[in-house]
């Protein structure tokens, strides 16, 4: 049996730490979208306590079937108003801390999967 490693065009979450990830090498300091489709984009979200329901409807608008939403240095479960816009569009969410999403994330990306990973990324003190 010949064994070939999967490949993938999609962004990889290559490295993180307190406050920062890096897609495909590249530093982000801040929080972030990133899609299994090549999009990424500025999460306009600094603290787990200043979510809302419009923080969500950015990712109901991408053409995905799961978000992996790393809440930070901890886990922290979204509010059932905040991913409303998800579920109505059928698009399932898992909650985790930011490091097991960015893991996550890669995981399902290079299997194929339409999938975009929601990283709050809070300023370390």
């Amino acid at each position: 049996m010949k064994l070939q490693p999967d490949r993938s065009d999609a962004p990889t979450i290559t490295s993180h730490g307190p406050g920062w990830i890096a897609v495909d090498g590249e530093r982000i300091e801040h929080s972030v979208i990133v899609a299994s489709d090549g999009q990424r984009i500025d999460w306009n979200a600094t603290r787990y306590e200043h979510l809302e329901p419009s923080h969500f409807e950015t990712l109901a608008k991408l053409d995905i079937e799961v978000v992996i939403f790393g809440s930070g240095s901890r886990i922290r479960f979204p509010r059932p108003a905040w991913i409303a816009p998800l579920a109505s569009r059928r698009i399932g969410i898992e909650t985790m801390d930011t490091a097991a999403a960015c893991r996550t994330y890669n995981i399902l990306a290079q299997e194929g999967r339409r999938v975009a990973a929601a990283l709050l990324l809070e300023p370390v003190a």
